[in-house]
């Protein structure tokens, strides 16, 4: 059966929206399903709320200009990834699909120049279709699981009030052939200011009892309203760490949520699966087990740029082998180095390296595990284990010697670790994961002596 063509409803009050509006725009939707004879009906699946807060305009940018036809929804997939290389088509800019800088102020430019002309809102839509290159991760994330998705977009503007767009996506047809089963998109756009305004508003909008996922796509800030107010309500609130400008600071601020009882998740900590389970292989065997109480030397290296997954990983580490951090230097220079000391369970000495190393070929996530060893001092100790990634291999490692000593073990990445993908897999599970908040407790103590080195 052909895709149903998309019901949106722009209601452009310069106020804050109200719920009846809204609730009146989406009755609206639904009753004009099943009106024609030959017309299939339509049932609201509710399988979960998820609430996105989406502080990045290139998604709305495209959709004004538009190049991008689907729902603000903050969702980087193949629909976004076909409208940013339309775009650069027409600017005349590398069609790399990615929102580089030069994307992005060629985007403000146009939007800015069309705003003069009040062009903006019935721009003609510029040689893209979404069923060319794939359809949305959002319609992906519909089709597994039909909910509700409340897309948040903070803008910087003068404050006009929230102005909202009613979605609907009906992605399933039941095996009947006569009954279609939904999706509901609504996104609210306003100042930061604005949008905790109507924070009451957002909560309602949330579907009664089922589970509630808070996708915050910025560093979450303890001090911002709906932040507070949302995340109280919500059964996970999930993260990416990987594209925290700073870092360090964040990490170490979600140790804090998670003391405070706040149920989070790093789609970032996810990327590190394949390591975790290499390394844990690598001491299954009894022997090796016996000798990781002399494990005391530990190097990691990642693409320079972001330390949080190798951060998480020592994390992760100390907390299985009851590790507690005790000092931490950051030494910055080329590879951006710092230097952890532990003590053991037994009261031995550990320490740490951790290393940015520069890449020419930086990958669609910053700060990729590159390769770690894990070592001992005690040279007769069978504990020395190299795991490399398949793109860079372990040159660092084996060029600082006794190599040939050691385990070495190529780490084959997952299928597909890209954002979209690991958030479909998140929301299949809701509450709080224990081995991720272990591990953070610890990250998060590293990161206080770093701060306060």
């Amino acid at each position: 059966m052909p895709a149903q063509s998309p019901h949106l409803v722009a209601l452009q009050a310069p106020k804050d929206i109200s719920l009846s509006e809204i609730e009146a725009e989406l009755r609206k939707i639904w009753q004009s399903y099943g009106e024609g004879d030959d017309s299939p009906s339509a049932i609201r699946a509710t399988t979960f709320t998820l609430v996105i807060y989406e502080p990045e305009e290139t998604q709305q940018l495209l959709s004004a200009l538009g190049y991008y036809s689907g729902p603000v929804d903050g969702i980087v997939g193949p629909r976004m990834f076909a409208a940013l290389k339309a775009a650069q088509k027409a600017y005349g800019l590398p069609r790399t699909g990615k929102a580089d800088e030069q994307t992005k102020v060629k985007l403000r430019e146009e939007f800015h120049e069309r705003s003069k002309n009040g062009a903006t809102g019935n721009a003609q839509r510029l040689e893209y279709s979404p069923d060319l290159e794939g359809a949305g991760i959002a319609d992906a994330i519909a089709a597994a699981n039909p909910c509700r998705i409340i897309a948040l977009c903070p803008i910087a503007d003068d404050d006009r009030g929230v102005t909202t767009q009613v979605y609907a996506s009906c992605p399933i047809q039941k095996h009947s052939q006569s009954t279609l089963v939904c999706c509901e998109y609504i996104t609210l756009t306003g100042t930061s200011q604005a949008l905790e305004r109507i924070g009451g508003i957002i909560s309602e909008l949330m579907i009664g009892e089922l589970p509630k996922f808070l996708w915050w796509k910025g560093k979450p800030d303890p001090d911002y309203g709906l932040f507070k107010r949302l995340s109280a309500s919500c059964n996970n609130i999930i993260i990416d760490s990987s594209s925290f400008r700073t870092p360090e600071s964040a990490l170490s601020q979600i140790q804090n949520f998670i003391l405070q009882g706040i149920p989070m998740a790093d789609l970032n900590w996810r990327r590190l699966a394949p390591w975790q389970e290499l390394t844990a292989e690598a001491f299954d065997p009894p022997e090796r087990r016996a000798a990781l109480v002399e494990l005391d030397r530990v190097t990691i290296d990642y693409e320079k740029g972001n330390p949080a997954q190798a951060l998480m990983f020592l994390g992760w580490l100390a907390s299985r082998l009851q590790w507690r951090p005790i000092s931490a230097q950051k030494h910055g220079g080329d590879y951006d180095i710092m230097k952890v000391n532990f003590t053991s369970a037994d009261q031995r000495m550990v320490e740490a390296e951790l290393a940015g190393i520069p890449v020419a070929d930086v990958g669609e996530i910053s700060g990729d595990l590159i390769s770690l060893r894990l070592g001992s001092t005690n040279m007769e100790a069978d504990c020395c284990t190299v795991l490399c990634s398949e793109t860079t291999g372990c040159m660092r490692m084996e060029a600082g010697g006794g190599a040939q000593s050691c385990r070495i073990h190529q780490v084959s990445p997952m299928f597909d670790q890209k954002t979209e993908h690991l958030l479909s897999q998140q929301l299949q599970r809701w509450g709080r994961e224990m081995l991720y908040e272990e591990s953070m407790v610890v990250t998060g103590h590293i990161l206080q002596l770093v701060i306060g080195d």
